[in-house]
């Protein structure tokens, strides 16, 4: 018999994960609040297959699985697992790639028009007991879609679901992503650029959706951020270490870019010392009114993400551990 072991507790009941791995996998429930280092290693010798969501498996407690074959990560970045840890034992790693695609695509696209068309703008201006005058506020962030372009970094799952919902508002879309197939934007019904610069000269938003890997850590920094047209707006729903916030802190300050949305932040929930903006953020700094949204890492979040986690982390387990399929497995040698 194999056995699952799925250590946060996540669930009242394993019903529905008995249901779909069937009578030949015994399921395993722990009670870890932070850490896998909070189980006792008597809990883990037996188990085969590891579903994490909010876990870090990191290799000195991959190390104290002595049986383990596959992890599923219940999410879509798979960053927390040591991958080359689980690689050197022969572990598969597997991700949900498919969960929450609409409502972090929506979510995006919602900063980035909450952004341009005013909404935050007006809303923190019309707080307080001294609010702004009842009457148009200039503002470089407001823009008509139909004349900017939206360039989304990264075409995955996610970020085909927002150039569709961006080309529904009347942005121009524009995308980099060399791991996609010639043809992918004919499908899409949006434009190719042919390098991450010429995605960036062009883009007056510019939204994130590549995964975090040793190749996209700091990928956009202040060089990149400059080659944004004067007055962008950054949007990043994808990991906060992709994007230097220190370097968007200089170019929000000195009015290079208009505005940013941020639902990940490098280091979450953050710790002192706190960046620099989200200091600024917290502290409602006038230079900064209207011009930051930051959310606590909820892009994903609605009662129909949340049952996709569960029943399509089980499924993946099924699949990978039970049946030997390659269901979402990401190829050891991927960045």
């Amino acid at each position: 018999m194999l056995t699952v072991l799925e250590p946060e507790g996540l669930y009242p009941d394993t019903k529905l994960e008995q249901e779909i791995l069937g009578p030949s996998v015994r399921i395993l429930q722990g009670n870890a609040k932070a850490s896998l280092a909070e189980l006792p290693d008597s809990l883990l010798a037996e188990v085969e297959g590891l579903m994490t969501l909010r876990m870090w498996v990191p290799a000195e407690q991959i190390a104290r699985f002595p049986k383990l074959k596959v992890v599923v990560r219940m999410g879509v970045g798979y960053d927390r697992v040591d991958r080359a840890a689980c690689a050197a034992r022969g572990i598969l790693v597997a991700n949900l790639p498919d969960y929450g695609t609409q409502e972090v695509a929506e979510f995006a696209v919602l900063l980035a028009l909450s952004l341009r068309r005013g909404l935050i703008l007006y809303h923190e201006t019309q707080r307080g007991p001294d609010p702004a005058p009842w009457a148009v506020r200039p503002s470089p962030l407001v823009r008509r879609q139909e004349v900017q372009t939206f360039g989304i970094l990264g075409l995955g799952r996610i970020g085909s679901a927002a150039a569709l919902r961006a080309k529904a508002f009347g942005y121009r879309v524009v995308f980099f992503d060399p791991n996609q197939p010639n043809g992918w934007d004919r499908a899409l019904g949006i434009h190719r650029a042919r390098s991450m610069d010429a995605l960036l000269a062009q883009s007056d938003v510019l939204s994130i959706h590549c995964p975090l890997t040793r190749t996209t850590r700091g990928l956009i920094g202040e060089r990149e951020l400059r080659l944004l047209p004067k007055n962008a707006v950054v949007v990043n729903t994808a990991r906060g270490p992709i994007l230097d916030i220190d370097a968007l802190e200089r170019v929000l300050r000195d009015g290079h870019i208009a505005g940013a949305g941020l639902d990940v932040i490098p280091e979450e929930p953050p710790k002192d010392p706190i960046p620099n903006l989200l200091r600024a953020y917290r502290d409602r700094e006038d230079w900064l009114q209207g011009r930051l949204v930051i959310t606590p890492h909820i892009a994903f979040h609605s009662p129909e993400a949340w049952d996709d986690i569960r029943r399509k982390g089980v499924e993946t387990m099924r699949d990978v551990l039970v049946e030997g399929r390659r269901t979402n497995v990401i190829p050891p040698e991927s960045d």
